[in-house]
Formats: structure tokens, C-alpha cells, sequence
């Protein structure tokens, strides 16, 4: 597949495809083969098999959102989510190019690309000849997993999210949100993200502790769930309760929960987080491999 898409790289807009491949989004008909694709890693691609998981297709959403498909001679052999994210499926970095160009020709919006390093940063570089400016991307983001007990043990304290403590919940959320990524979650309307959070509680994918004066103490949801993996996301604790040794524990307690849904719990963090980073790994998280994030 390669030798074939390598000569079409070096002359792209010039050249035409190469015979045998093509770009198209899927549809309903292509879920089979998609899980399949996906199913190759169902750690690194959880996003997209909790998608078709939850959905029950790999058809457009009724958003717009869809899924790139990257056929050779007939054959699904890469994809890319494309909603209010990228998020490239089994993607080699080589097939970059038409998963952007597809992208961009969409004129979707996209606020991020996240997943596989390789693959991400391929597909950043190409969105940025086309013009998508990114204004700052995390290259080195370990993947990491944990498929047994936790090494440290649990905080009893943390338990489902209740939608009764949902306006204390939210706050906890949206400071989290723009702790890592700079910007609030309610810069595109607050209604949104508070469905999403809303969303999680009712799933029961939102974990927290309250303490006695109905503060949240420590909060983390499992933002794709699977049969088989689960990845933990939005990991905050409360600044007041920062530098007590508490992470672990409450680590911990995530892992038990995530683990009576799905036997592996995954998650990805900045490499820079040496203090994330250790605690996870005190907790018996081992990294499989490396994403990265584009913002744009």
C-alpha cells in the first residue's frame, strides 16, 4: 500500500490518486468494517468504538459529524473521525494528506486532533499548509493502561456523580477544562458542555467526592467506555486539597470503578506531568504508547 501512496505524496496536487485509492466518508454500510479497523488496537482507538458502541454506526451524525475512510483497492485501511474533532483510526501518517485535504474540504471548524502521535502530528502538518493553524500542540502524551488491581488503595470516598450536585459539579468541570487547555468549555455556549456533563452523570461515568461541606474534593469521568477499555479523562482535584498525597488514592478508586465496566482502564496525559504521571504509575498504570493533541 505504501509504494503506491508514496509517488501520489510527492506530487499530491499535481498527480491525481494513485490507481487503487480513494477517500470517501462512510457510511452505515461500512460500521462492520470500521469496528474491524479499530478493533486492531481497542486501546488507542476507544474513542471511536465507544462512538459505534453508542451509536451503532459509522453513518454521519446528524451534526455532520462523520468518519474519513481510506480504501485501498476496496479496502478500509485508515480512517479519521471528523466532527467537532480529529481523530485519526489505525492511520498511517503517510496517508495524511487526503485525510486532511477531506478535512479541510468539509470546512468544518475543528477545535482539536487527538490519538496515535504519529499520525496526529502527520495530519497537523499537512492541515497546516492548507491553513489550519494550530496554537499549540502536545507531541508526547504516554498512553498508559492498567488491566489489574490497583497498587494503592482505593479512597472510599469517591462514588457516582449525582445530577442533585450537578451545579457543583459543573464549576468543577469547566475549571478543569481550562486548567489544561487555557480556554473556558462555555466559549463556544455553556449549554453544550453542561449537556455533556449532564450526559456523564446519567451515565453514570462521572466520579466524584463531595466532602461534608459539599465540596468537590476530587472528580475524573470515563469519557469513552467500551466493553473492553474504558479511558479516564478530566482528572481534577481541587487546588485547596492539592500536596496531601490524596491523587492515588482517589486514582485508585477510578480504577476500581472503571474496572467493573471494562477489565482495562486507559488514559492519556502530558509528558510533562511528571507528578501526574508518577502517580499514575505508583498506581500500577504502564504506559502502551504515545498520543498527542493538536489545538487549533
Amino acid at each position: 500500500m505504501l509504494s503506491r501512496v508514496a509517488p501520489w505524496l510527492a506530487s499530491r496536487r499535481d498527480a491525481g490518486d494513485p490507481a487503487g485509492l480513494s477517500v470517501r466518508t462512510l457510511d452505515g454500510q461500512d460500521t462492520p468494517v470500521l469496528k474491524l479497523l479499530a478493533q486492531q488496537d481497542p486501546v488507542a482507538n476507544v474513542f471511536i468504538l465507544a462512538h459505534l458502541r453508542a451509536t451503532g454506526t459509522a453513518a454521519p451524525t446528524s451534526g455532520g459529524a462523520g468518519v474519513i475512510g481510506v480504501f485501498d483497492d476496496g479496502i478500509l485501511t485508515g480512517a479519521c473521525w471528523a466532527g467537532a474533532n480529529l481523530v485519526p483510526v489505525q492511520l498511517d501518517p503517510a496517508l495524511a494528506p487526503v485525510v486532511a485535504e477531506a478535512a479541510n474540504s468539509s470546512g468544518r471548524r475543528y477545535a482539536s486532533a487527538f490519538g496515535p502521535a504519529e499520525a496526529v502530528l502527520a495530519i497537523n502538518a499537512e492541515l497546516a499548509v492548507l491553513g489550519h493553524h494550530a496554537h499549540e500542540v502536545r507531541a508526547d502524551q504516554p498512553l498508559m493502561v492498567i488491566d489489574g488491581p490497583p497498587q494503592v488503595r482505593p479512597n472510599r470516598g469517591l462514588d457516582q456523580g449525582n445530577l442533585a450536585d450537578f451545579d457543583r459539579i459543573l464549576p468543577a468541570c469547566a475549571a478543569m477544562f481550562e486548567e489544561e487547555v487555557g480556554y473556558s468549555p462555555y466559549l463556544g455556549g455553556r449549554e453544550f458542555y453542561s449537556r455533556r456533563v449532564e450526559g456523564l452523570i446519567r451515565q453514570g461515568y462521572s466520579l466524584v467526592h463531595l466532602n461534608e461541606a459539599r465540596q468537590v474534593v476530587f472528580k475524573a469521568e470515563l469519557g469513552a467506555v467500551t466493553d473492553d477499555v474504558t479511558q479516564v479523562q478530566g482528572v481534577w482535584m481541587n487546588p485547596v486539597f492539592r500536596g496531601q498525597g490524596l491523587s492515588a488514592g482517589y486514582m485508585s478508586a477510578v480504577v476500581e470503578k472503571a474496572q467493573q465496566i471494562a477489565p482495562i482502564t486507559s488514559l492519556y496525559v502530558n509528558g510533562f506531568n511528571t507528578r501526574a504521571r508518577s502517580t499514575y504509575e505508583r498506581v500500577g498504570f504502564r504506559q502502551v504508547g504515545t498520543f498527542a493533541t493538536v489545538l487549533f
